[in-house]
């Protein structure tokens, strides 16, 4: 980090009306950072606010006690797929605590269904938020941070941006771009003297996206296990912003997923498309719809979703380890 001590920070939270920005926001502001929410919805970041100044340590939760500007959580409602939209959080952010420490960029939207049958626009708009929002929100930071002399952008990422499954090409596609984009401003900001920028990449995670998304599949989505909590991604994320590193990868099963995609594609390909009909949806029946992908629904917005991971955590296991000892014995044979 350029300025700022770890308990001292000036961090943008976008997505943070939901799911890992939301769990983000609140790991924040117990440790006493100044904080800039941001989400399209205005009325779940409202809640938020009051969220983290109740979390935050005594003395930040009165106004007095907060950096330049007063409270130490300013609300910024943001639409990432507009480009203004972002130049407008960023300058209001600076505005009010005079500089930007850290950037953590969580917001994804997700579209269940086969390629063919996704509406094209629903296609294009998960890509407009999950892509061009966070190249919008990348190149926004990294023009402050270039000229404030450092800074740290944390990108949230997903396991689906280094694997392929059915029936979320929408999404799949948008993930394994912003790896690509991480990778191409890691490599650029080493000559940026200060700059620090961090990928981290989630498998399953029990967050409403999945009750959210657009739907053309007929079932429900829901994570596949084995399934982490928002708080666990929250604390990896606040532990990469404490000391940087170029990716963290969070799930147990994320490297058995990660090299059976790459070493045994024809095996994998068998595989994934039963695993995803059993694990990454439920039999709850939906009806075609665009869930979030084009305007926030403030009602379904909250830390985790409705899954839980009691019950996924044995069959995750046993998956895992099942999926590893197969993939031993087949490359063994090789």
């Amino acid at each position: 980090m350029a300025r700022g001590t770890a308990s001292s920070r000036v961090v943008v939270v976008i997505g943070a009306s939901s799911g890992i920005g939301r769990a983000t926001a609140h790991a924040l502001a117990r440790r006493g950072d100044t904080l800039v929410l941001a989400s399209r919805s205005a009325d779940a970041l409202a809640d938020v606010e009051r969220e983290c100044l109740a979390a935050a340590p005594g003395s930040r939760k009165h106004p007095h006690e907060a950096d330049a500007g007063g409270s130490p959580v300013l609300v910024v409602p943001t639409d990432v797929s507009v480009r203004a939209s972002v130049e407008t959080l960023f300058a209001r952010a600076v505005a009010r605590y005079g500089r930007v420490d850290a950037v953590v960029h969580a917001p994804a939207v997700v579209g269940y269904g086969r390629f063919e049958e996704i509406p094209a626009e629903v296609f294009d708009q998960v890509v407009a938020v999950n892509l061009t929002g966070t190249a919008n929100v990348a190149r926004a930071a990294l023009q402050l941070f270039r000229e404030a002399g450092g800074g740290h952008l944390l990108l949230v990422g997903s396991l689906l941006g280094k694997i392929a499954t059915p029936w979320m090409s929408p999404y799949v596609t948008s993930k394994w771009a912003v790896h690509g984009l991480a990778r191409t401003l890691q490599v650029e900001a080493r000559e940026l003297p200060g700059v620090e920028v961090s990928l981290v990449s989630p498998g399953g995670v029990d967050t409403p996206i999945y009750a959210q998304a657009a739907n053309y599949v007929s079932r429900e989505g829901r994570p596949p296990p084995p399934v982490d909590r928002p708080e666990t991604l929250a604390r990896a994320i606040v532990r990469t912003l404490d000391k940087p590193a170029r990716e963290r990868s969070v799930g147990l099963a994320n490297a058995t997923w990660t090299a059976g995609f790459r070493f045994l594609p024809a095996v994998y390909d068998v595989l994934v498309g039963p695993g995803m009909s059993r694990l990454g949806l439920s039999t709850r029946s939906r009806e075609p719809h665009t869930g979030n992908v084009f305007a926030p629904l403030p009602d379904g917005e909250a830390v985790t979703g409705a899954w839980g991971r009691h019950w996924l955590r044995g069959v995750g296991l046993v998956a895992v380890a099942a999926g590893a000892v197969g993939m031993r014995r087949v490359l063994t044979r090789r």
